[in-house]
């Protein structure tokens, strides 16, 4: 049996919709559900988490990106509350972080380092105001975009309007780099990954976004962009949904995922790869990589092709933490 399987690795993952699920299926209230026990109908709980090595998670914070900006501004403060009533409601797994040495003090006290992203630039209603509440409530990234153009900004999966980032959007950008805020380019167009690399200081990350290469579809990271993106330093976090990992999503499986890890290391080295499963976030996930215990299978696979413990530290949690620290530095 591989190492890796008997002894989990720690993960930190970077997307995990488990707080949507919570106010969609249980009004936003996360003592309605046992998450200590197994819960089959989601992909996240701590019994399974523990098993899987996971460590470390960003929540992300997530409301839709068709709500009017002042709508998505109350509910996204709603979502921020409630991850903040979900680690308290379990103090003694979960702990907050915002930096590195809070993920380390977590990991110490042998709990899951929780960090919060907020997946949508809808979410700050156009002002750096609500950016810099956002931030001030815990929030460590936030994604430019998610199905729908902002006002500043083209989603991948939208009409482009501003080919790219428009002048507010850059400014956007430069506020998150002085506020200690990562830039997610997941779910952004292709022009906006470009336009935010040209103008952020520091490394961004893909937080749930495959290789175009591998898998083309309009949510995945072209090559030139992985490029450029790893110059800065930045990481590109590879999903476990299968629309996104294979041309046949029906038989994606644990291969194709490794493909995409495969390809981005082989393209710009493997200190610029992570993961970004976007468990509870889909409704089917690539086989073998059915929820939050099976990390261990995937590290098997790359294990089996010759991937040491470092390379596989430096995919499960190096990478990520690398980044965080080089954004929450330079506040």
């Amino acid at each position: 049996m591989p190492e890796v399987a008997r002894s989990p690795l720690p993960v930190l993952d970077t997307h995990n919709d488990l707080p949507w699920q919570l106010r969609e299926r249980w009004a936003g209230d996360p003592s309605a559900v046992d998450l200590r026990a197994d819960q089959p109908t989601l992909h996240t709980d701590w019994a399974r988490a523990s098993r899987g090595g996971l460590r470390g998670q960003f929540w992300s914070v997530y409301v839709s990106s068709a709500l009017p900006e002042p709508e998505a501004v109350v509910a996204t403060l709603d979502q921020l509350d409630l991850v903040h009533r979900m680690i308290a409601s379990y103090a003694d797994r979960l702990a907050l972080a915002v930096d590195v040495p809070g993920v380390e003090a977590a990991w110490a006290d042998g709990r899951l380092a929780s960090l919060i992203g907020v997946e949508g630039g809808h979410s700050i209603g156009s002002s750096l105001g609500v950016l810099r509440v956002l931030h001030a409530m815990g929030a460590r990234y936030l994604t430019l975009t998610h199905n729908d153009n902002t006002p500043w900004a083209d989603s991948a999966t939208d009409v482009p309007v501003h080919q790219g980032l428009s002048a507010y959007g850059r400014e956007v950008v430069r506020e998150l780099d002085r506020l200690g805020m990562i830039v997610d380019l997941s779910h952004v167009s292709a022009d906006t990954m470009r336009d935010a690399l040209a103008t952020t200081a520091n490394p961004v990350l893909f937080t749930h976004s495959g290789a175009r290469a591998v898998t083309d579809h309009v949510r995945n990271v072209p090559d030139d962009v992985l490029v450029a993106a790893a110059a800065t330093g930045g990481v590109c976090c590879i999903p476990f949904v299968p629309k996104f990992v294979a041309a046949d999503e029906r038989a994606a499986g644990i291969d194709d995922v490794a493909a995409h890890v495969e390809h981005v290391r082989e393209l710009v080295g493997v200190e610029h790869i992570g993961i970004g499963a976007d468990y509870d976030g889909t409704p089917l996930v690539a086989a073998g990589l059915d929820d939050v215990s099976t990390y261990p299978a995937l590290l098997a696979v790359l294990e089996a092709r010759g991937w040491s413990r470092t390379d596989l530290e430096a995919l499960t949690h190096r990478n990520v933490l690398r980044v965080l620290d080089a954004v929450t530095r330079r506040q």
